[in-house]
This record gives C-alpha cells, sequence and structure tokens, in this order.
C-alpha cells in the first residue's frame, strides 16, 4: 500500500504545506493556493510538492491507511481492503467490537458456525463429557496392531505372597496380643485369613500358647477359646497336634521364662482334648517315648485332668473368667475367702497376689468395704491390726488406689446405720478404725473427718432438777 501512494505521488509532483486529517474547503484551497507554492510538505516521512487538489486525495488514502493499521490486528480476518480510488472496503464480517466483549465471547472468531459451544458442551478443561452419558465397554478390535488373543480370557487376582519364618512372628504376634485385649475371635480369623500362612500354619497355636504363658489367667482361657474356635474353619487337628508337639520339645526352653510353664502346658493341652480339637489318644501315643522331665511332668498333668473330669471336675473352666466377666456375687464371696485366709495365715503378699489374680481393679473398693465390715463384726484387737496392716501394705504397693481406698471408706459410712442394727457398737468401733487408718496414712484428713458418729442422748442436764430431757427432733 506504501509503494502504491509513493508511486502516484511521484507521478503528480505538487507543492502543499500542510496535510492534516480535516477537508480543506474551495475558499481556503483558493486563498493558500500562491501561498503553499513551492513550499516542501512531507506525508509519511515522504517531503513532496502537491497541488491543491491532490491535497485531498492523498489526504483520505493516508488516512484509511492509517485505520487500516489500527484495525488490522484487532479485526484480522474480516476482509478489509482498499479500493483504488483510496477509499477502504469491507467484507461481509460485522462490525468490530470492543476487546472485553471479545474476551468473554465463546463463539467462533472466525464467524462461522451456528453459535454452538464446542464439541456440544462436552469440551473444556476438567470435562469427561456430555452430563447425562454413559460410556459403555469398547469392542476389542482384533484388527489392532496391539491386540493379544492369549490375554483375552486372563483373570487378574492379587497375589500375596507366603510369610516365611522370619516375618511370622512380627506379623501373628500383634494379632494375638490385640486379641487378647478385645477378645474377638471372629477379627483374629478375618486377618488370618487375609494372610497366606502356608507352611506356617501350625506355627499359630504354638505362638499363642507361648504367649498366653506370660500372661493372666484370663488371657489363657481367651487362649483355649481361640485355639478351639479357630479349628475348623482357619486350622486343621493336624495342625493343633503338630503345633503341641512343638511346644512340648520347646518346653526345657519355655522353663527358663516360665517356670511353671508344664503344668500349664498339661493344662491346654487336656482343655484341647475336652474342646474335641485334639484326639483322646494324644497322650495314649506319648507313653513309653517320653524323656524329658518336663515333657512328663506335661503329660502326666493333663492325663490327671482328663482323669478328673470323668469325675465330675469342668475343664472348661479351669482358667477361670477374666475380672469383669465374672458375676459381682462371686468377686464378693472370693473377696471374703480372701480375708478370711488372710486373718487366718498373716501373709500380706500372698493376700495381694491373689487380689491381682482376681483382675478387678475397678472393684477394690468392695474389698476395703468388706474388710471394714469384718473388722466391725470381729471382737478383739488383732483383726484390727491385721486388716489394716494390710491395707496399709495394699496402698502402699498401689495395688488398691487411693479413689478405690476411699470409695471402701464413704461405703462403710453410708451403711453404718444399717451395720449398727446387727453390731450396736458399730459408730465407736468405727471411729477407732478412722483414727488408726489416718494415723497410719491410709487415709487423709478430710476422709476422716467425713466419719459420721452417733449422737450422746442426755438424760439429765443442769437445771433440769433430775428430770429425764425429752428429745425433741
Amino acid at each position: 500500500m506504501a509503494t502504491d501512494c509513493a508511486a502516484w505521488l511521484n507521478a503528480n509532483p505538487v507543492e502543499a504545506e500542510d496535510l492534516s486529517d480535516s477537508l480543506v474547503s474551495e475558499e481556503e484551497d483558493d486563498t493558500r493556493s500562491v501561498f503553499n507554492k513551492n513550499i516542501k510538505n512531507e506525508i509519511n516521512g515522504t517531503w513532496l510538492s502537491l497541488s491543491s487538489n491532490s491535497i485531498h486525495e492523498a489526504r483520505l488514502k493516508a488516512k484509511a491507511k492509517r485505520r487500516l493499521r489500527k484495525n488490522s490486528s484487532r479485526d484480522s480476518g474480516r476482509g478489509d481492503s482498499l479500493s483504488d480510488t483510496g477509499d477502504a472496503v469491507r467484507g461481509t464480517s460485522v462490525a468490530p467490537t470492543s476487546p472485553k466483549s471479545k474476551l468473554l465471547d465463546r463463539k467462533s472468531r472466525l464467524g462461522k458456525g451456528r453459535g454452538l459451544p464446542k464439541k456440544g458442551g462436552a469440551g473444556g478443561k476438567g470435562v469427561w463429557g456430555r452430563s447425562g452419558e454413559v460410556y459403555e465397554q469398547e469392542a476389542v478390535d482384533q484388527k489392532d496392531p496391539n491386540y493379544d488373543g492369549a490375554q483375552e480370557n486372563c483373570v487378574y487376582e492379587t497375589v500375596v505372597p507366603p510369610l516365611d519364618e522370619r516375618d511370622f512372628e512380627s506379623t501373628v504376634t500383634p494379632i494375638v496380643q490385640e486379641y487378647f485385649e478385645h477378645g474377638d475371635v471372629n477379627e483374629v480369623a478375618e486377618l488370618l485369613a487375609e494372610l497366606n500362612l502356608g507352611p506356617m500354619r501350625s506355627e499359630v497355636p504354638s505362638l499363642a500358647v507361648s504367649l498366653a504363658l506370660e500372661a493372666k489367667a484370663s488371657h489363657r482361657e481367651l487362649t483355649s477359646r481361640l485355639l478351639a474356635d479357630l479349628c475348623g474353619p482357619v486350622l486343621s487337628r493336624s495342625d493343633m497336634e503338630s503345633s503341641f508337639d512343638k511346644l512340648l520339645l520347646e518346653l526345657p526352653d519355655l522353663v527358663l521364662d516360665t517356670p511353671g510353664a508344664p503344668q500349664l502346658v498339661g493344662q491346654f493341652i487336656a482343655r484341647a482334648v475336652s474342646d474335641q480339637i485334639l484326639s483322646e489318644s494324644y497322650i495314649e501315643a506319648y507313653k513309653g517315648r517320653v524323656d524329658c522331665q518336663y515333657t512328663r511332668v506335661s503329660l502326666d498333668r493333663a492325663a490327671v485332668l482328663l482323669k478328673m473330669s470323668m469325675e465330675g471336675l469342668r475343664i472348661d473352666n479351669q482358667w477361670g473368667t477374666g475380672g469383669g466377666q465374672r458375676p459381682v456375687t462371686q468377686l464378693v464371696k472370693e473377696m471374703n475367702l480372701l480375708l478370711k485366709e488372710y486373718i487366718l495365715s498373716g501373709d500380706n503378699k500372698e493376700a495381694e497376689r491373689c487380689l491381682r489374680d482376681l483382675e478387678v481393679p475397678h472393684f477394690h473398693h468392695e474389698f476395703v468395704y468388706e474388710a471394714i465390715v469384718t473388722v466391725l463384726e470381729s471382737k478383739g484387737e488383732k483383726t484390727l491390726k491385721m486388716v489394716l496392716q494390710l491395707l496399709k501394705s495394699l496402698s502402699s504397693s498401689s495395688a488398691i488406689t487411693l479413689d478405690q481406698m476411699r470409695r471402701g471408706y464413704e461405703r462403710v459410712y453410708m451403711d453404718i446405720a444399717e451395720i449398727n442394727i446387727d453390731v450396736p457398737r458399730a459408730y465407736f468401733i468405727l471411729e477407732q478404725v478412722v483414727d488408726k487408718s489416718f494415723s497410719t496414712g491410709i487415709i487423709d484428713v478430710k476422709l476422716r473427718d467425713l466419719c459420721p458418729c452417733r449422737g450422746r442422748k442426755r438424760f439429765i442436764s443442769e437445771g433440769d432438777g433430775g428430770v429425764v430431757k425429752v428429745e425433741s427432733y
């Protein structure tokens, strides 16, 4: 375009003074024609001499050129061009709009199409397709170069490698220890089913029994129940027999950590035979083939228990029932027997061991209550001294906590009125027990001050003249 303008101006040399965007009238052209003669003017950086008639055409061409440059970047592709006379010729496209409206316009910028969104609304960032569209499974194309007919009927499964001897103990031990806390056999069965035990399946009973030997009696009872419930769904009888065979062979090592291991293993064997997870001929098969003395003791213990079961002994309850699973009446009865045995023997350590074996630390306030009631119902100072000595020992060793000790004394305070019906001197004896308990450090001042005392009746008062005073409430 610039080349055409320069060629046209060179072919028609004229003189002009100024070229502006505004149009020049005829009067201005006549008055300034003489003044503009021989004056060099610049159009688009070129100094040319123009006539007054040609100024208008050059001015229009320069203006059209500037407008075309301004709109070329914004309205590219709209078909703008210049005619031979210098007029701008527009295509059939619409007039340019503001840049802001173009940024928000989601239609095609070429002016084609029906103005609908791209891909029918299924396109755009983060779009998985049209709303409500359901994709069906694509058919396998056998002409696909990546097609493999051998993989068409393949079944993929998760493969769990079998546990080796090194990882077995670290994996199964936490499961058994958690079972001692919650006692849910089904959860243990599910966790073992998820593991590929392989040849280590027969090691599960022996590991559970070896952990129970170092635990409480309630944990041994849970272990016996676990073995009975796992036999069948998870373990077989042959697994049980091989596991107990291993336990009998390892008794010399188990005795080092648990001195009573032979008797305990014998009880496990008797319980297993009673639960029918071991055959009745299991013990008979060892007769005449035992050289280890610990194994002989264990088998003799199992044989004696089985013989006693035929006479009415319940082997299924030989370990006892753990703590809170026993009824309250049974716990109260055992605590009373414990107190009676202690008064006869005077062994503090044995009484503490028996109290711990009950596994009811939340119920120790009952033991304190029964001990004080025993003192109130007894005659003589011997029982008082022995009970205070026992309570002091249990409090010092933290076998009975301060909270349980306090609750036991408060229960006696609440029931002293009823106890006084059977024991007339109960208030007087209780005051002695409380004072001596405070002096030995069993209770504090606050608990001592809560001790109830029986009001003393006044029959004769000064100034009454020997008349008996009538009680008024």
